[in-house]
Formats: structure tokens, sequence, C-alpha cells
């Protein structure tokens, strides 16, 4: 069982940058998708970035591409998502999701995910 911990939330300026992060618990972490996922009060949960085992297959959300980064560090069992020029549009707790399979079909669909974490706070203010 692969246990998701995200920190680095928090309140933003808009225009500012942060970077939040995804730790796992086990050493499986390196064989794992994760995906960032974010959802606004009101709103359902939406895909913002994708990054498989290598790190060789990213994909964005047209909302975030050119301003998010996701990355990994497998040795450190933890995965980043870099939020620059953030907007107030970008408000919302964002959840770190990994799967054992990583998926052109669906890698944007939050119900493939086997594992979450509890999520992060990012609040833009403008």
């Amino acid at each position: 069982q692969e246990r998701l911990v995200e920190s680095g939330g928090g309140l933003v300026q808009a225009g500012n940058s942060t970077r939040i992060s995804c730790a796992a618990s086990e050493r499986t972490f390196s064989r794992l998708t994760i995906g960032w996922f974010r959802q606004a009060p009101g709103k359902e949960r939406e895909f913002v970035a994708v990054i498989n085992w290598s790190g060789s297959m990213i994909y964005y959300a047209d909302s975030v591409r050119g301003r998010f980064t996701i990355s990994r560090d497998n040795a450190k069992n933890t995965a980043y998502l870099q939020m620059n020029s953030l907007k107030s549009e970008d408000t919302a707790v964002y959840y770190c999701a990994a799967d054992p399979v990583f998926s052109l079909a669906n890698y944007y669909d939050s119900a493939k995910y086997a594992y979450w974490g509890q999520g992060t706070q990012i609040t833009v203010s403008s």
C-alpha cells in the first residue's frame, strides 16, 4: 500500500512561484506513474500533470502548460510540481496520485489512480 504525503502548500501572490512535493512511503515509488490533480471549491477534481516512472513521458493540462513543471526524484521517493506565474484561478487543493500503470488512454482520469495523498491547499491572492 503506497502512502503519499503532499507538502509545500500555502498562500502565494499572483505572478509568483511555489513548489509542492509528494513524498511516498514505499521503495516501489520508482515504478509508479505520478499524477497531480487539483480541486477548486465547487468544482470537480481536474487533471494537472503526469509523469511516468522514468520521467520520459510528461503531460500537462492546457491550463497549466508552460507555467507548471512536474518532476520526480526516485532516489528520494518524491515528486514535485513547480508552479510559476500563478493566477487566482490556480487556487485549489492539490493532490498527488500514483498508479503502477501509465496509459496514454486515461492518464488524465482520476479514477485510474490507485493511491492518493491527502491534498495541500494552494491559495493565490491577487
